[in-house]
C-alpha cells in the first residue's frame, strides 16, 4: 500500500503579548489562527476494517487536535510565565479571563513546536506527524516539518 499524507485545517482565536519585543506585538493583541495538520501513513488495507482505505479518520484527527490545541488555546490569552506578564495574567484571571501561562515566548514559531509535541504524543503508532503550518495572519505563518526535527 502506498504512503499518503492527509491534512486537516483548524481555526481558533488567541490573544498574546511578546514581552521584551521591540515592536507593536509587545502589546496584548490577538490573531485568528489557522492550523494545518498533516499526517502521513498507509491507508488501512483490511477490507473488513471499518476504516478501510483511510490513513486516519478525519474525525479521529479532529478529536486529537481539538483536545490538545483548539479547546485549550481558543479564546485564551497566552503569556510567557517567566516574564513580568505574570502580574497581568493574574489580574486577567481574577476577572474571569482564560489565560494560559507557557514556558516560552508565545510566537508562532514557539507555539508550533509546542503543538507538534502535543499532537505527536496522541497519534496512533502507525501514523506520523508530517508537518504543521500555523498561520497567524493572511501573509504570515510558521511551519514545522518532522524531517527537520
Amino acid at each position: 500500500m502506498k504512503t499518503i499524507r492527509i491534512t486537516k485545517q483548524f481555526t481558533f482565536e488567541t490573544g498574546h503579548a511578546l514581552y521584551g519585543y521591540d515592536g507593536k506585538c509587545r502589546n496584548v493583541h490577538g490573531h485568528s489562527y489557522k492550523l494545518h495538520v498533516t499526517v502521513i501513513g498507509k491507508p488501512i488495507s483490511d477490507a473488513n476494517h471499518v476504516k478501510f482505505g483511510m490513513v486516519i479518520d478525519f474525525s479521529d484527527l479532529k478529536e486529537i487536535v481539538k483536545k490538545e490545541i483548539v479547546s485549550v488555546f481558543d479564546h485564551a490569552t497566552v503569556f510567557n510565565k517567566n516574564t513580568p506578564h505574570i502580574e497581568l495574567a493574574k489580574e486577567l484571571e481574577e476577572r474571569g479571563h482564560n489565560v494560559l501561562l507557557v514556558d516560552y515566548q508565545p510566537t508562532s514559531e514557539m507555539m508550533i513546536i509546542d503543538f507538534a509535541e502535543k499532537i505527536k504524543k496522541q497519534l496512533p503508532s502507525h501514523i506520523q506527524l508530517h508537518s504543521l503550518k500555523l498561520q497567524e495572519t493572511d501573509t504570515s505563518y510558521a511551519q514545522w516539518f518532522a524531517r527537520d526535527n
